[in-house]
């Protein structure tokens, strides 16, 4: 079994050169070795399954607080249809908000926005069109926000049909014209492939070389990036590594890739530090913890960012994100949902800013 390094070896590796893969797809600049770009999915992914009615002020106020924190890319919303998705039915609000009045940072944002499908790009492309935008570019020093769509695959036959009644090949087919479209309007395109690492119908035999199968042919249609994402948290150390070997194996670029965990079973930080000895520069978390999946039982929310982001400055990588103010966010929104705050490293950091001590 392979054995976890220790965090000093960790650094050390990370430094090290590291063979190049048969082929490559990124399309975005190579990240330094000590650096990790978080992507805060809070707004999008933490949201959409919350029972309590949200508002729309709500979500522009987290959007906002977040934007001050230095994270640069955060998911806003979800082009779906209202019955599909109740709380994502003011995502067309926010983009114009964003477009319109964009929150102050110190650094440019990428705002995110899922399309499921060719007429949620569509529906996307005229609120920009009808504000007179365009979606932007990373590294413009002009543009102070870009625009950005997602989509989703499933890694097994049995998530996707429950999730987008279709098979894992229509699926792949529906994404096709999404990705065409967005770089017509050159918009960057962000993939998702989903229970990489466990399915709530098929257990945790879900097949590492599908997986890389799915994801090579996601950026080979032009997707600039790809997210494999342990959907219902039931990866382990082990098959985490073994998952990456095989993307790797399948000459697919670590710069091409992030890594999104939930925390059902609390191995989201043990995957995340075997992600970064593999190379991984790129993980997905949410403030305060929050999400979940609605098809599994028990599958609780992402990693929480407050979490990951004391564990990475722990061990001496740079994510450009205020810990303290993280750590407010996640208390503040939390209370606005009338639910448990599930990150451990925000509580703390909210009972020391207070003059209080954490209970042990």
């Amino acid at each position: 079994m392979h054995q976890l390094r220790l965090p000093l070896q960790l650094l050390r590796s990370a430094r090290a050169a590291r063979p190049r893969p048969a082929r490559r797809f990124a399309t975005e600049a190579r990240l330094t070795t000590d650096h990790v770009r978080i992507v805060e999915v809070g707004p999008r992914d933490g949201l959409q399954n919350e029972k309590k009615s949200i508002s729309l002020e709500t979500k522009l106020e987290l959007i906002e607080r977040l934007s001050k924190t230095g994270v640069t890319t955060i998911e806003a919303g979800s082009f779906v249809p209202a019955k599909w998705v109740p709380q994502m039915a003011s995502t067309s609000e926010i983009l114009q908000h964003l477009i319109k009045t964009p929150p102050q940072s110190h650094n440019q944002i990428a705002y995110n926005y899922l399309v499921p499908n060719i007429r949620g790009l569509e529906n996307l492309i005229k609120v920009l069109e009808a504000e007179g935008a365009t979606a932007g570019s990373r590294g413009d020093s002009k543009s102070t926000t870009t625009t950005e769509v997602s989509l989703f695959a499933a890694a097994t036959e049995s998530f996707s049909k429950a999730n987008t009644n279709c098979s894992i090949s229509e699926s792949i087919e529906r994404a096709r014209p999404i990705v065409t479209l967005a770089k017509e309007k050159d918009i960057r395109v962000r993939g998702y492939v989903s229970v990489a690492l466990g399915c709530p119908y098929e257990g945790t035999d879900v097949s590492p070389s599908k997986v890389a199968e799915i994801t090579a042919t996601l950026l080979e249609m032009g997707a600039d990036e790809v997210s494999v994402a342990d959907t219902t948290g039931m990866g382990t150390a082990p098959r985490t590594l073994e998952l990456l070997r095989a993307l790797a194996a399948a000459g697919i670029a670590n710069s091409d890739l992030a890594l999104h965990f939930h925390d059902t079973y609390g191995q989201a930080l043990v995957n995340t530090v075997v992600g970064l000895e593999h190379g991984i520069r790129i993980f997905d978390s949410s403030v305060g913890g929050l999400g979940g999946c609605p098809y599994s039982k028990g599958a609780t929310g992402n990693v929480a960012t407050e979490d990951l982001v004391h564990t990475l400055h722990g061990l001496g990588m740079h994510t450009g994100i205020d810990l303290e103010e993280m750590s407010r966010i996640g208390a503040w929104i939390s209370g606005e949902l009338g639910r448990a705050n599930d990150s451990r490293a925000g509580k703390a950091t909210v009972a020391r800013l207070a003059g209080e001590k954490p209970c042990s």
